[in-house]
């Protein structure tokens, strides 16, 4: 699939038919706080819905309970296998890179600070790391899994997000398209796919090119159950490349909102790292992994440890050597990135379950002040510049 500005401008028109319904519907008839109320103990897949839930959310919910029917189950444990093998650099990159790239890109960095809680700011990385965990569960598909009934949550907050910023007037449509529209929702599965997969290779991560393959068919899978237009969506890593590249040579630049909310990252990250001594290594990471380019225009302070930083990947290069020659060194490698997941999310999200629910108002609810065998290693599809329009 070739990729143009014509066929980038249409993405932009369009949001998510079914779940966009259903948040209307919700709001026209006032049950909302009833759905909110009901949905937060339907947690695990398969269980039964409450009484009293209304029927429009009862039938978006039944709609939406399975994953697509093209889902290729072989793929998706080794893509679980490729997570459990990376999930420390994973969430590194999930951390630093992806969503500092979401902050490069204006309209989608004024749309961040538009939603976020500003008292809570680890809100957004927290929902994002849980959600991630639950995917990459072995049970994630099936009967008591939390993945299922997150994606349904968080494709309904997506509408009701948009709901909100065209019903206040918040939002200016001609001029940025729909609020989380088809191509920003794309370019989103790119940030959490294709540029974690860069940033891995960044780092010096050994990856095999079917580890990298699945990890991005996971992401499209998750992109399906999200609302993501399957006729539009990348299908490979090339053609994933091919979108990216048109997106954000479309849309990356300076923002006072890009800046605002890496600060907030920045600051989130150097509350987690014990004591002050490394506290810089987290803006140096967010410099190594995005570039100064991007680093500059998100106003991420350049620090002593910019060149230390920039040796990493030698380090976890023989780290990873170690783990290669030694079974039990990587059992005991694969635990301890576990753990070190595990230990960021809790600090994330200060022990809470993220429930996803749907805002009532924006104001109220954002706080708006007015392991897969490593052979044939995988590197990143060429860049490719679009010229068709």
């Amino acid at each position: 699939m070739t990729y143009t500005e014509t066929s980038l401008n249409a993405l932009r028109r369009s949001g998510d038919e079914l779940a966009d319904a259903t948040v209307a519907a919700l709001f026209e008839r006032g049950e909302v706080g009833k759905f909110n109320t009901l949905m937060r103990y339907v947690s695990t897949a398969g269980a039964p819905l409450p009484d009293g839930l209304p029927d429009v959310a009862r039938e978006y919910l039944s709609a939406t309970s399975a994953p697509p029917a093209w889902v290729d189950w072989e793929e998706m444990e080794k893509a679980r296998l490729f997570f459990i093998d990376n999930n420390v650099h994973i969430s590194t990159a999930l951390s630093f890179a992806s969503m500092p790239a979401c902050y490069v890109v204006p309209h989608v960095a004024k749309l961040l600070s538009a939603t976020h809680g500003l008292s809570y700011p680890s809100k957004r990385m927290a929902e994002t790391g849980q959600f991630t965990v639950y995917l990459m569960q072995p049970d994630a598909f099936e009967a008591g899994s939390r993945f299922i009934p997150a994606a349904q949550k968080v494709r309904l907050l997506h509408a009701s997000i948009r709901h909100h910023l065209r019903r206040e007037d918040r939002w200016d449509t001609d001029a940025l398209g729909t609020p989380i529209c088809q191509e920003d929702l794309i370019g989103g599965q790119m940030f959490f796919s294709l540029v974690v997969l860069d940033s891995l290779h960044r780092l010096g991560i050994h990856m095999s090119a079917e580890g990298a393959d699945a990890y991005y068919y996971a992401w499209r899978v998750v992109g399906a159950m999200l609302g993501v237009d399957q006729d539009a969506v990348p299908k490979s890593l090339d053609e994933a490349r091919q979108f990216l590249d048109l997106y954000m040579l479309r849309h990356m630049g300076p923002s006072e909102e890009g800046a605002h909310l890496t600060r907030q990252l920045i600051d989130l990250y150097e509350e987690v790292v014990p004591g002050t001594f490394f506290d810089p290594v987290v803006s140096a990471l967010i410099r190594y992994l995005v570039g100064d380019t991007c680093a500059d225009w998100l106003q991420v302070p350049r620090t002593t440890w910019d060149t230390v930083v920039g040796a990493m990947p030698h380090v976890l290069g023989v780290m990873e050597a170690i783990e290669d020659r030694s079974p039990l060194a990587a059992r005991a490698l694969d635990r301890i990135g576990h753990l070190t997941t595990l230990f960021e999310l809790s600090s994330l999200t200060r022990g809470r379950v993220m429930h996803y629910a749907v805002p009532e108002e924006l104001r109220k609810d954002f706080g708006i002040t007015d392991t897969v065998p490593r052979t044939s290693r995988w590197v990143p599809p060429p860049a490719t510049v679009s010229s068709g329009h």
